[in-house]
């Protein structure tokens, strides 16, 4: 069940999407399925990781917003 990350390149939008088997990704947009698959990272909560420090993410900005708390640290859809 891997979560990837896409941008559509009929209409822009960036979006997540859940697969599950041979499933191929849509836009929730447009509903196109010419797409861009984006470099993914992933976070990690738990023992010895910065959640709640307020540190940013040893992974990087966010892939979709750039928030620099780490992917999952954004409300964007």
């Amino acid at each position: 069940m891997p979560l990837f990350e896409y941008v559509c390149r009929g209409c822009s939008r960036k979006f997540e999407a859940l697969l599950f088997g041979k499933e191929r990704a849509a836009c929730p947009g447009c509903g196109g399925r010419d797409l861009e698959r984006l470099l993914s990272t992933f976070a990690v909560s738990g023992e010895g990781s910065s959640e709640g420090s307020g540190a940013a993410s040893p992974a990087g900005g966010c892939g979709t917003c750039g928030d620099p708390r780490g992917p999952g640290s954004c409300a964007v859809n």
